[in-house]
């Protein structure tokens, strides 16, 4: 049998039981993945680092919330957050709860453009249209355009900062670990959205401490080139959802970044003018509101063990 418009009804009921599966199943079936990176200066004890990365909360994801919240089981060393923790304004009271457990241990974070701007509707279709084109983020566009959805950020950062999480928003820091270790901390505010200010940071990794860490939540070349001509051994990013939308045995096809789609998620180096930095990309726990799918791209938490 055939449908209307000569659409075969076959097509389009494996459509939907793609949409479904992606939606359903595959978009809640959280992973942790265990990496380690060999980085640390001989003889200092391994760190445990959990990233967590695009929790993109939107009011009533109860299962995320309490996957989120059973994850301060591991008891990491360090919480690295980068990143889109909104696609709802009404979603803080949620991200502050799932997040609550975590925030008993040592932290850090940077916002990504959903902290800041609510999300809206966009044909997925246009990502690829845009890398064809080469444009990436707001391409120079007017982020304070008129019918843009302004989130409360502040009310995450005054909750962040309450319970000592360090604020990396083209600023340093420094945080020392329940085992003594004391880390120098870099980051950038959000590269899509033109907002990092690398002259702010630029100098390389603070001396005075044991290990120094690079953050920033969207991983763009210019960025990237410039913490590892600084020399920073470790870089921590997010933003690419690890592709979202993968083909099997294939890969991703965009990483809505300049960044290349080999390195769209896991583990990779970076090298610019000589130097070669880890740098680790979170495939994130989230996705936008409003396309609520994964295919071949599990949402995921990352737990480095730096040795």
């Amino acid at each position: 049998m055939r449908a209307r418009y000569g659409i075969p009804l076959g097509v389009t009921a494996a459509g939907a039981a793609c949409v479904a599966y992606a939606a359903g199943f595959e978009a809640r079936s959280f992973r942790l993945r265990r990496v380690e990176v060999p980085v640390l200066p001989p003889g200092m004890r391994p760190i445990r680092i959990l990233q967590l990365s695009d929790i993109h909360m939107v009011s009533g994801q109860k299962k995320k919330r309490r996957w989120i919240q059973s994850l301060a089981g591991l008891r990491p060393d360090l919480v690295v957050n980068t990143g889109d923790n909104l696609s709802d304004p009404t979603a803080v009271p949620e991200v502050l709860d799932a997040l609550g457990p975590l925030m008993r241990f040592p932290g850090t974070y940077v916002f990504g453009s959903n902290d800041y701007f609510g999300p809206h509707f966009r044909n997925p279709a246009r990502y690829l249209s845009e890398k064809a084109r080469g444009q990436h983020g707001l391409n120079g566009k007017n982020r304070n355009a008129h019918g843009v959805i302004r989130n409360p950020w502040g009310d995450l950062r005054d909750a962040f900062d309450a319970a000592g999480w360090v604020g990396l928003s083209n600023s340093r820091g420094r945080v020392k670990l329940d085992h003594g270790p004391v880390l120098g901390l870099t980051g950038l505010d959000d590269p899509h959205i033109k907002r990092d200010r690398y002259a702010a940071v630029a100098g390389g990794p603070d001396p005075d401490t044991d290990f120094n860490l690079a953050l920033v939540h969207a991983p763009y070349l210019r960025v990237l080139d410039a913490f590892t001509s600084d020399r920073y051994p470790l870089i921590l990013a997010g933003h690419t959802h690890g592709g979202q939308i993968c083909v099997p045995f294939y890969g991703a096809l965009v990483t809505n970044c300049d960044l290349d789609t080999d390195r769209v998620k896991g583990l990779s180096t970076h090298t610019a003018t000589g130097s070669t930095s880890y740098l680790h990309v979170s495939a994130g726990c989230g996705a936008n509101r409003f396309t609520p799918i994964r295919i071949a791209c599990p949402p995921e938490a990352t737990l480095l063990t730096l040795t």
